[in-house]
């Protein structure tokens, strides 16, 4: 195949995982903006925001049906046109409950995105250059990551977040119709194996019985439900009100740590294969890369001297590295059950990004705001109980098993 057709696949549908990158973070600018206009509180907000993240889940399922059943192309470009309707949807409320409508369409929307770019990347290149691939996908999406720290910061001096949206919402259309015209139509079909819901289903509830998928992803759903809550919503009000920065030096913090975020996805994603032929397992060092994550929010609350950019890199570097356990996951599934694996581990990783964002919220409520900030204890309060989850959960994860010597046989059982 020529190398300009996989570089146009590559392209078009990193480019759509940006958008869906660029939709989970965007509440991080406009927080303070929609909390002065329309009076929400912390809880609100982390209500509304953590909208996207369940929409994102509870679509994964049908989601996998139609990739399917229509391919990465036709399904790309049709669910990008719901996340288009509900950030203008978003832009254009002026209550709560049109809001929380409108980041409910936008993560059904997106929530394609990802998937379609992994299915893409598989049907036009070689099985040895997909973690790489993949890699590098994930490291476009992490340029929305950047996006929504000091660029929309500035570009919400000269527009309001309603014409933001707006254009948003006309972005997400070009990229649609830019999939649906030059994405090449290549294995539209699966057709030696048309999964229906039913199927689906019942495959995700062995997998979720299946002991060796929570060994697997004791820690790392814990871990990167944090990062991800955090990145995309209550680490600026962090930096703000423990860290005390300014607003601009706050938002180039995010960026910086979309950047690290970027970079880390890039070094783990190339390192785990060549740590694995020096004899460490991607589980161990996917492990060992989230002990790192959890060592930087210690820092982090314990207030130590080290510069603040100093500290988001690492936290950007190390967040995204619970994603390997999709690399682990395939070393303890069949081939038949991979993608299903993946799937739920989406899933359960999307359903904790909104517990964690909910959750957060509610505990800030707890305290009295002064002027849309919330005090150092509150914000350490919740950091300290959020490090002392992960910490449980990583022990799970290192405890010696016996579930990882073996498939899973129940599991295949139900597939076959």
């Amino acid at each position: 195949m020529p190398s300009s057709v996989r570089l146009r696949v590559f392209f078009l549908f990193a480019a759509g995982y940006f958008v869906s990158y660029v939709f989970r973070g965007v509440n991080l600018g406009f927080a303070p903006l929609i909390t002065h206009d329309l009076g929400l509180s912390a809880a609100d907000l982390g209500l509304l925001t953590s909208l996207y993240f369940i929409g994102f889940a509870v679509a994964q399922i049908p989601v996998g049906v139609l990739l399917d059943h229509f391919g990465p192309r036709r399904v790309t470009a049709g669910m990008l046109i719901f996340a288009a309707a509900g950030i203008w949807t978003f832009g254009a409320s002026r209550g709560l409950a049109g809001l929380m409508i409108g980041r409910l369409l936008i993560g059904v929307g997106v929530s394609v995105c990802l998937s379609a770019a992994f299915k893409a990347s598989a049907q036009h290149f070689a099985l040895a250059r997909l973690p790489l691939v993949n890699g590098f996908t994930m490291a476009v999406g992490g340029l929305g990551g950047v996006v929504v720290g000091s660029p929309l910061a500035s570009l919400l001096h000269v527009a309001t977040w309603r014409q933001v949206c707006a254009g948003l919402g006309v972005f997400t259309l070009v990229i649609a119709a830019a999939i649906v015209l030059f994405a090449p139509a290549k294995a539209e079909t699966d057709a030696h194996r048309r999964a229906d819901i039913a199927s689906q289903f019942r495959g995700t509830w062995h997998i979720l019985k299946s002991g060796v998928f929570w060994k697997i992803a004791s820690f790392s759903v814990v871990s990167q439900g944090v990062f991800f809550a955090m990145q995309s919503l209550w680490i600026r009000p962090f930096l703000l009100d423990v860290m005390g920065l300014a607003p601009a030096h706050a938002a180039a913090l995010v960026s910086v740590l979309g950047f690290a975020m970027m970079f880390g996805c890039i070094v783990f994603g190339s390192a785990a294969r060549g740590m694995e032929r020096r004899g460490v397992s991607v589980y161990a060092f996917c492990g060992a890369g989230m002990v790192l994550f959890v060592a930087t929010q210690a820092l982090m609350v314990l207030r130590v001297p080290l510069p603040p950019s100093v500290l988001l890199a690492a936290y950007g570097v190390f967040g995204g590295t619970g994603i390997l356990s999709y690399a682990v996951a395939a070393e303890y599934f069949p081939p038949h059950m991979i993608g299903r694996a993946h799937t739920t581990l989406t899933l359960v990783i999307f359903l904790l990004i909104f517990g964690f964002q909910v959750g957060v919220g509610a505990m800030l409520s707890l305290w009295p705001s002064e002027g849309g900030r919330y005090p150092v204890a509150a914000h350490l309060t919740v950091w300290f109980g959020l490090i002392a989850l992960q910490a449980a959960s990583a022990i799970w994860y290192f405890l010696p098993s016996r579930a990882l010597h073996k498939r899973d046989p129940e599991a295949e059982r139900a597939a076959s």
